[in-house]
């Protein structure tokens, strides 16, 4: 019998590229035993989710290259099974859940012919497939789970989604679940009910659990064992409390440094004349009202925080206040003049004034252009800005304000990460020097180091240049660190508003509650007593 589960010994990865091997995981081991979660935790470029895809054998090969080691499945070692044998390996004993459901589900098919797929590939009959894509659907929580099977992806919510392809990546039962950074872009309380629906179903099954993360979080609420890398490198491993409690490696002592939720909180000044104020706005969308009245004012330079679950109207707002989509009634007076009535001429004048930042900077980043392009673009159109003989030497400067480098400049958006085309994106928006930016979810992607980097370049440039924030999230932590006043929204309606204390000490509404106590702590102590006061609430 084999010691564990899954052996990975003496791994090494490299891809080839027109620089030279970049080796992306270099010499790395770690194990899994069954009904065991072990998490890789690391930033972007550490080499965890290329280790991962070396199991699954997703490595596009070239220009990628296993150069050494042994990945033993109960003693036998996958990179030397015959590729019929790994097809069967994949999927039967061996499952994955990726970071963006979307992405990886079929927009063209429906969500219970893709899980029926999963299972008749493998031999179960049309029948029985259907009857277990039905339990399965109804087990991961799927509303109406009849009448889902007949709906595509794009009809589900990011919760649904990364439930639906739970689902499939269940239907034959894997002894092994791999998941790459699964909540990422969830809400605290759906990110909540992902991880306790794995921890559910692990008890169910006894799989194993292998977690990508960059969340100290999730690491907490959801690990046995957590191994920590760096630059393609394993530096640290232990249990999750040995590790956050006593970290060895200084790279792990930076992680944890870098969490948010522990700084000092905002105090806002004293309330003057507002450069935002908005009243009674109201969007419908057919029967469906997306804002119900939503009224605040916003000050100079100052963060305001707006949170609540998908479908709360926090990106309609947002959409709505930069003239993307137009309000059905109401009114955003911006230094007294009336958004919403402005004429397209003058509306043009002022977009360098307002500027947003998107949630997904895939599709907010033009594929075809350099970073240089979509940077200086900005001036091309704004001119009296700054001259061009100074538009490479800008873009330098604020490509390392937001944690890049001028080296990067001729580079395209699908050559970076996830988080660095983020990067990309705020530095954009920072280049017309605007007063007031919309974040919508733009730190959510990152990786913590560089959530906190980015958090502190736009906290130092609202004191310094005056910036206001409209800061849309659903990561409580980095709102508390960051806001000097929180907007809670549900269902188009504003719930709570006040200063970030008085929010995050003393909420007054028990949906507001709910979402501080969904919020995940990265001190595994903390988060287990959390996690104990949720099921004393829940029984």
């Amino acid at each position: 019998m084999a010691d564990h589960l899954l052996d990975v010994r003496n791994l090494s990865v490299e891809f080839h590229t027109v620089m030279g091997a970049v080796k992306a995981v270099r010499d790395v081991s770690y194990h899994l035993d069954r009904g065991e979660t072990l998490a890789i935790l690391g930033e972007s470029g550490s080499g965890k989710s290329v280790s991962s895809s070396a199991i699954m054998n997703l490595i596009d090969m070239p220009p990628g290259r296993i150069t050494s080691g042994e990945i033993l499945l109960e003693g036998v070692d996958l990179l030397k099974m015959p590729a019929q044998e790994r097809r069967e390996v994949n999927g039967r004993r061996i499952a994955m859940i990726f970071q963006d459901p979307l992405s990886h589900l079929n927009p063209v098919y429906t969500v219970g012919w893709q899980i029926r797929e999963a299972l008749t590939t493998h031999g179960t009959d049309a029948g029985s497939a259907r009857a277990e894509t039905l339990r399965l659907l109804t087990r991961v929580g799927i509303p109406e789970p009849e009448f889902a099977l007949g709906k595509y992806p794009h009809e589900f919510s990011g919760g649904q989604r990364q439930r639906v392809m739970i689902a499939m990546a269940l239907a034959l039962r894997p002894d092994l679940l791999i998941a790459d950074e699964p909540t990422t872009a969830l809400d605290v309380t759906v990110q909540a009910e992902v991880l306790t629906l794995l921890e559910e179903l692990q008890q169910e099954t006894g799989m194993a659990i292998l977690i990508i993360t960059h969340d100290l979080g999730v690491v907490a609420e959801i690990a046995d064992r957590v191994v920590v890398m760096e630059k393609g490198a394993l530096v640290e491993a232990g249990t999750v409390r040995q590790v956050y409690k006593n970290p060895q490696h200084p790279y792990t002592r930076k992680l944890i440094a870098a969490a948010p939720g522990k700084g000092q909180l905002h105090e806002p000044g004293p309330r003057a004349e507002p450069v935002l104020s908005v009243r009674d706005v109201r969007k419908r969308y057919g029967a469906f009202e997306a804002l119900k009245g939503v009224s605040f004012d916003l000050m100079p330079g100052e963060t305001m925080a707006v949170v609540g679950e998908s479908g709360s109207g926090k990106s309609t707002l947002a959409r709505i206040l930069l003239r993307l989509d137009e309000p059905d009634g109401g009114s955003a007076l911006w230094k007294g003049r009336d958004l919403f009535t402005m004429s397209p001429a003058d509306l043009y004048k002022l977009r360098r004034d307002l500027q947003m930042v998107f949630q997904d900077p895939t599709q907010s980043l033009n594929p075809r252009m350099s970073v240089y392009q979509l940077i200086s673009e900005a001036w091309a159109i704004h001119p009296d800005i700054l001259p061009k003989a100074r538009w490479r030497e800008r873009v330098a400067e604020l490509l390392m304000q937001v944690g890049l480098g001028p080296e990067h400049m001729g580079r395209y958006p699908h050559q970076f990460s996830g988080g660095q085309r983020q990067r990309i994106a705020i530095a954009r928006a920072l280049a017309l020097e605007p007063q007031l930016i919309v974040c919508d979810e733009a730190v959510s992607a990152l990786d913590v180091s560089v959530q906190a980097q980015v958090i502190a370049l736009l906290d130092r440039l609202r004191r310094q240049m005056g910036i206001a924030f409209i800061f849309i999230a659903h990561d409580l932590p980095v709102v508390r660190d960051f806001a000097d006043h929180v907007m809670v929204m549900h269902k188009g309606d504003i719930v709570e508003l006040g200063t970030v204390r008085e929010v995050f000490e003393t909420p007054r509404q028990a949906y507001t509650r709910a979402l501080l106590a969904a919020a995940l702590d990265p001190d595994p102590d903390t988060q287990a007593a959390h996690r104990a006061a949720r099921l004393r609430t829940a029984s």
